[in-house]
């Protein structure tokens, strides 16, 4: 990332809020105009929200002031993966492995129940497009392509990598959550965690439908 825009995110996430005069004092007194130029490409990015009005409680012009969103959050450290491992590891010590499955099965329901239901006779295409819009709201980079078999559907991102390594379970619910989506068992062809680009999973036409 450009550096004086790195700044303004670090200033942001320390400070909370500021407005451009604050902005420009902390970054060497940089024009106000460089600024606002700085913070409107922030905001095209999503990593900085509309300015907002703060009323000043003594008499004067009220000033606006700036917020980091959810998705520039993101691009601080964090131990989620850290912890959800050591959760993961702790119900697999106190659970068999058919609790475990019928576990990952039951979360996989919930994110198949997440998805938009499509109209009844609805085609594969189209159930296709629900759930990549789906899986992309999650950070799975997913697409579809057609195959002479049927559909190909790839997800080049892992949301769980850092503890699928560990986890192999977080890929099989993966797997019936697709199922469940598409009405039909996909058939894995490639795999990230083996040093693919991507997970991809085929969709045989001829299958018979399962739900």
């Amino acid at each position: 990332m450009q550096k004086t825009r790195q700044r303004i995110i670090e200033y942001l996430k320390r400070h909370g809020q500021a407005t451009v005069d604050e902005l420009s004092e902390a970054l060497d007194h940089l024009t106000a105009v460089t600024v606002r130029h700085h913070l409107d490409v922030l905001r095209r990015e999503g990593l900085v929200a509309p300015p907002e009005i703060q009323h000043r409680r003594t008499p004067g012009r009220p000033k606006y002031v700036y917020r980091l969103t959810e998705k520039a959050e993101a691009l601080f450290p964090h131990n989620v993966s850290t912890l959800t491992g050591h959760l993961l590891s702790e119900v697999k010590n106190l659970l068999d492995a058919q609790q475990i499955d019928v576990l990952f099965e039951a979360i996989a329901e919930r994110m198949a129940e997440s998805i938009p239901p499509g109209p009844e006779g609805e085609p594969m295409d189209a159930r296709l497009e629900r759930l990549v819009a789906y899986l992309n709201e999650q950070g799975y980079e997913a697409h579809w392509e057609p195959h002479p078999e049927g559909f190909v559907l790839y997800t080049s991102n892992c949301p769980y990598r850092g503890v699928s390594e560990e986890h192999e379970e977080l890929c099989t619910m993966d797997m019936h959550y697709i199922s469940r989506a598409l009405g039909k068992i996909p058939r894995r062809l490639e795999h990230l965690m083996e040093g693919s680009f991507s997970c991809a999973y085929l969709i045989e036409a001829t299958q018979p439908e399962t739900v």
